[in-house]
């Protein structure tokens, strides 16, 4: 089964409005604008409810089925990224600084368009909870959402959801049962001294020596403290101090992104950084400061709902076009707390050839929103049929 003849009539459709949403980017929970364009639109397919305000600019909205059932729960992230547009587009970015750079803007079209099919068919028992969220690049949205009882207030059985991936094959779907994306969390080391001449290091205390030091002496976690097999990454992103060449700084700083699976293993390497910056800091006679931030968890697949979502896919793509064990990546997601709280699966849609996520240039292609459209309506009516 191919793209659903009904969803690929609104193609037009569905451009025109993923090109608007892409011409008004918003940030973090300020989604505002982005909502009231979402509930204008779910008002016009005549969904049953609509919930508005949810995280500040999140939505859920309810489609009933024809017969009793439960709910399932799928979920478009909506908000963008402070990145300057180069596309040169003619719908590029009218907000400076703020561009669609991860494809959210298709994301949203997408569950739009399978809202609008299924209010109009209804071939599904139970109902639909089309989940809008704010704040996923920044800001943690699903986490809000969920603390703020979404998931029993609408009774969500089982949630779902799609990122778009570009450079992979058009119209593929990749899954994995179990950990599919990374924990990330994020450490800021702030380290004292005594600055003074470059020419008499004797008389200061170097936070810059010392700073060297532990950024080499992380990288020992990886190889020394956690297991061969184990898969972890600790890349430190940015080394701040000095101001000219003949001056030993007072002061320096230096921030690391952590990325792994198990939860053992992510309290494993918050320890070890800890006695790592701390001994290293004694050993240099400098005062170091640690702000550690635990960030997302693990996006985890349930593993029957992730064979049950490639099913879906394959009905939609066809057999060769959809990988249900592709394997396990270090990026991150906050959809990663609605999995948590509830069973369900996230795919990676491949959108083909293009400028990468999180990139300048990067732009959704359009031809993908009536796939990911149709996975959606197929999942729901497949997941509840109608008795």
């Amino acid at each position: 089964m191919p793209v659903l003849n009904r969803i690929a009539d609104y193609a037009e459709e569905m451009k025109t409005w993923r090109r608007h949403l892409h011409m008004h980017p918003e940030l973090k929970f300020d989604c505002t604008e982005t909502a009231a364009f979402v509930a204008a639109r779910l008002k016009e397919f005549g969904v049953d409810e609509i919930h508005e305000g949810i995280a500040k600019s999140g939505i859920v909205a309810i489609i009933n089925g024809s017969g009793e059932g439960p709910t399932i729960g799928l979920r478009a992230d909506m908000d963008a990224l402070p990145i300057t547009e180069t596309t040169g587009a003619d719908y590029a970015s009218a907000n400076p600084g703020k561009m669609h750079a991860c494809g959210h803007d298709g994301h949203t079209t997408m569950l739009l368009g399978a809202a609008k099919y299924l209010a109009e068919t209804r071939r599904f028992a139970g109902r639909v909870a089309l989940i809008f969220q704010p704040a996923e690049e920044d800001g943690g949205g699903g986490e809000v959402m969920v603390q703020e009882g979404i998931m029993d207030r609408f009774g969500i059985a089982q949630v779902y959801g799609i990122h778009n991936a570009p450079n992979q094959t058009f119209g593929s779907f990749n899954t994995m049962p179990g950990p599919l994306m990374a924990a990330v969390d994020t450490a800021w080391v702030y380290l004292t001294g005594k600055g003074g001449h470059g020419a008499t290091p004797h008389e200061t205390v170097d936070p810059l020596i010392a700073g060297v030091g532990m950024v080499q002496a992380l990288q020992t976690i990886v190889t020394r403290n956690a297991h061969a097999m184990d898969e972890i990454v600790i890349s430190v992103t940015q080394f701040h101090s000095g101001s000219a060449s003949n001056i030993i700084p007072e002061e320096a700083w230096f921030c690391a992104t952590i990325r792994t699976f198990r939860p053992e293993l992510r309290a494993l390497v918050k320890k070890r950084f800890h006695e790592i910056i701390e001994g290293h800091a004694a050993a240099y006679a400098v005062q170091a400061r640690i702000d550690y931030d635990w960030g997302y968890p693990a996006t985890v697949n349930d593993p029957a709902k992730a064979e049950f979502a490639a099913e879906v896919a394959r009905e939609v793509s066809g057999d060769d076009l959809v990988d249900a064990n592709a394997g396990r990546e270090m990026g991150a997601e906050d959809f990663s707390y609605m999995l948590e709280a509830r069973p369900g699966a996230y795919l990676f849609l491949g959108t083909g050839p293009g400028a990468g996520l999180h990139h300048p240039k990067f732009d959704f292609n359009d031809e993908a929103a009536p796939i990911g459209a149709s996975f959606f309506a197929r999942l729901v009516e497949r997941a509840q049929p109608v008795a």
